[in-house]
């Protein structure tokens, strides 16, 4: 079996990477919808792979690893990766899970992600009422995560928040120290989403970048009572090409709050000083951004050593990505928390996607599928009506 060709289509704002093969067969990839600009360079791996065999996976990526960075950079490799895993499973019948050494779980737990909550304010009271609404919310998450401080939109609806000037920005618009009123803040939202969850449902934090070191350990003490799972990207992070690793260490060891970070890291080279040094309590590499599923796991297994947990991130990842997650997370080893629910960016993609049950989410997590390689498929016919003119025979 030979690739004789490698695609990219803008389904919807997703890129969707399709490998074509001599023999009929063949594999899907996504990059989250948040990079539709990733479609400009795919032509750069093609002209690596054409002639491979793409169940040599490793041979295949050999080839294109030092061509990504972190994020977003790296999302065109970690998609093509998904892709040969599929093409793969599906050329000798089998999940992806097999490919990666076999499940150690039947079900995976998942958090809300894409399912968010109606913020009509940003009071703590607002946040209680978020709350209550994902509590009560069909999927029954057991880990709901809410964005609070430089995280989501706190910052710039709260007056006299920060010290520093705002910085009106599409990604992250605000940094630097915060008032004291700031740090008050954000420690009375929490107590009001904790006093709505009780011990029944855990709450993460996204809480950056843009954190001061100092501020990061006063917010992380003072939140202690209430049990966080985690304080994520309080430093860098999302869309940051570095990792404050000595600051992140700084502030774990002085909370018993666990830290987090890690969707931005490309290859387990990016998390390699992260974790011996033991800078974080929890990692949260992106399938879709660190390189693929098998690096992830490898990711996960070095993180395992070193008595470090992983909640992996996933957000945008769509249902392609979703699938991914499953497969890879069933495999991971006891470090494993939950991972971020994906959801597709329109209601339509759910018509031109199968193997997906009807209901994905119960109880806080998903069932994983047997079905040969990632478990789904496109709706070809269906899924052709989406495709931009440039792109009309990408599933020819």
């Amino acid at each position: 079996m030979k690739i004789i060709d490698v695609k990219c289509a803008l389904i919807g704002n997703s890129p969707i990477i399709r490998i074509v093969t001599d023999e009929g067969v063949d594999g899907f990839g996504q990059i989250e919808h948040s990079k539709p600009f990733m479609t400009q360079v795919i032509p750069m791996y093609r002209q690596e792979l054409i002639g491979l065999d793409p169940t040599d996976i490793e041979r295949c990526m050999s080839r294109i690893r030092r061509l990504g960075a972190f994020k977003p950079w790296g999302s065109a490799v970690s998609a093509i990766e998904m892709a040969l895993y599929d093409l793969t499973g599906k050329a000798y019948g089998i999940p992806v899970y097999k490919l990666l050494g076999g499940k150690v779980r039947d079900r995976v737990r998942v958090y809300n992600g894409g399912i968010r909550p109606t913020l009509r304010g940003h009071e703590p009271e607002h946040y209680a009422e978020a709350m209550a609404e994902m509590k009560a919310a069909p999927e029954g998450f057991t880990i709901i995560k809410e964005g609070v401080g430089y995280h989501g939109f706190m910052s710039q609806n709260t007056p006299d928040f920060m010290l520093g000037e705002s910085r009106m920005a599409p990604r992250h618009p605000n940094s630097g120290p915060l008032t004291e009123k700031g740090l008050t803040h954000v420690v009375r939202t929490v107590a009001a989403m904790k006093e709505v969850l009780g011990d029944e449902v855990g709450l993460a934090l996204d809480m950056g970048p843009g954190w001061t070191v100092s501020d990061s350990i006063r917010v992380m003490r003072a939140i202690e009572p209430y049990n966080i799972l985690w304080g994520e990207d309080l430093l860098s992070g999302d869309y940051v090409p570095w990792v404050d690793v000595d600051q992140y260490r700084e502030i774990t060891r002085a909370t018993t709050t666990p830290t987090h970070t890690g969707e931005q890291i490309y290859l387990r080279q990016g998390f390699r000083e992260l974790i011996e040094s033991q800078a974080v309590r929890v990692i949260g590499p992106d399938p879709a951004d660190v390189g693929g599923l098998a690096e992830l796991k490898w990711v996960a297994e070095y993180a395992d050593l070193h008595g470090i947990q992983i909640a992996p991130h996933g957000v945008l990842d769509g249902l392609i990505g979703l699938a991914a997650l499953v497969q890879v997370c069933a495999t991971l080893p006891p470090n494993f928390i939950a991972f971020e629910y994906p959801v597709a960016e329109h209601p339509w993609w759910y018509d031109i996607v199968t193997g997906l049950p009807s209901q994905i989410v119960r109880d806080g997590f998903i069932d994983v599928p047997d079905a040969p390689g990632l478990g789904i498929d496109f709706d070809r016919e269906a899924a052709a009506a989406y495709l931009r003119p440039e792109d009309k025979d990408f599933f020819q």
